[in-house]
């Protein structure tokens, strides 16, 4: 069975950097990216960014809000996936979530981003 658990959340101020990280326990298969998306409150989730599964190839996607401070990477072979966040704004206080397989597929609890004005 597939589990997602999210770490290194946390409070920091405008202009700060935080680096998420998404352990993933369960086989995936190159069908299966890996993405990160969050929710502000009050808000819809929404997209952050993605990459191919473990071990795959292909295009990776940043959302335009994130695109140039965000980077999204992972470690094939201790299956974590990873968002480097820089420069992070008020705007970018959030839930940040991982995900395998995109939005009809499994997710993490989630890890709560506060970025102070």
């Amino acid at each position: 069975q597939m589990q997602l658990v999210e770490n290194g959340g946390g409070s920091v101020q405008t202009g700060g950097s935080l680096k998420l990280s998404c352990a993933v326990t369960g086989r995936t298969t190159c069908t299966d990216r890996l993405g990160w998306y969050r929710q502000a409150p009050g808000k819809e989730r929404e997209f952050v960014a993605a990459l191919p599964g473990f071990w795959c190839s292909g295009a990776t996607v940043y959302a335009d809000s994130v695109r140039d401070r965000f980077t999204i990477s992972r470690a094939h072979a201790e299956n974590i996936l990873y968002l480097q966040m820089t420069i992070l704004k008020p705007a970018d206080t959030a839930i940040y979530y991982c995900s395998v397989g995109g939005p009809s597929g499994y997710w993490g609890r989630g890890t709560q981003v506060t970025v102070s004005s």
